[in-house]
């Protein structure tokens, strides 16, 4: 069985209650959970909140895969970890081992179902025990070490032009694939071999904070 799980709390400090607000007219977390909905791959899509809001929201949207999971306070803190609340829902539900779960946020509404499929297919065609989405970046950049900045990706002696600049992956926190045997072996939501599936660089914007939400909107009427 292939779960997506998605984990929205309802105390968000940033955005109150941002899981829920409008965004092109739909909750935000609307937009991730009818990605894995739509998803060829996904048999069950499970939210995971401590909101009543949220639940009542969320069931509102009618889709056959989902269910809500009522996650506990303790894990719903903002110290909580995504993994605390995973490894809960894995512990108290009736999944196997070798049963697959995607963890999806919420955050990154600019998520399709056709992305999930095409990171599902590279998958179960690979050798990779977990995978993650990214987005490559062509910035040069820098660290601080010791007082004195370096670079850390070119030579700034030999800049490269852009078409040779092979550049660096970030991952943009959209969706990541492991068993659960992995996640409950690890308590990591990628462990072994890890794979990437490279999304469009659009697809980089998390929601965090408020302007975030303006620049999502603009991509979400630009790119659907």
């Amino acid at each position: 069985m292939n779960i997506a799980f998605i984990p929205v709390r309802g105390g968000s400090k940033s955005i109150p209650l941002k899981n829920i607000k409008p965004l092109n007219g739909k909750p935000l977390v609307y937009w991730t959970a009818s990605a894995a909905e739509k998803s060829n791959s996904i048999d069950k899509v499970i939210i995971a909140t401590d909101s009543e809001e949220i639940k009542k929201t969320v069931l509102s949207f009618g889709f056959s895969k989902l269910e809500v999971y009522e996650r506990s306070s303790e894990n719903a803190q903002d110290t909580s970890s995504t993994e605390s609340v995973m490894l809960e829902y894995i512990e108290k539900s009736d999944l196997k081992n070798d049963d697959l779960f995607f963890l999806i946020q919420a955050t990154s509404p600019l998520l399709k179902s056709e992305y999930i499929d095409g990171m599902y297919d590279v998958y179960k065609n690979s050798d990779f025990d977990s995978m993650f989405t990214g987005v490559r970046e062509k910035q040069f950049h820098w660290i601080e070490n010791n007082n004195k900045i370096e670079p850390v990706n070119y030579d700034y002696k030999n800049r490269p032009r852009r078409q040779d600049f092979a550049g660096l992956i970030a991952e943009n926190g959209a969706c990541y694939i492991n068993s659960v045997e992995n996640i409950k072996n690890e308590k990591c939501r990628i462990s072994g071999k890890i794979g990437v599936y490279e999304l469009p660089s659009y697809t980089s914007y998390e929601i965090d904070e408020p302007e975030d939400w303006i620049i999502i909107e603009a991509l979400l009427q630009q790119y659907g």
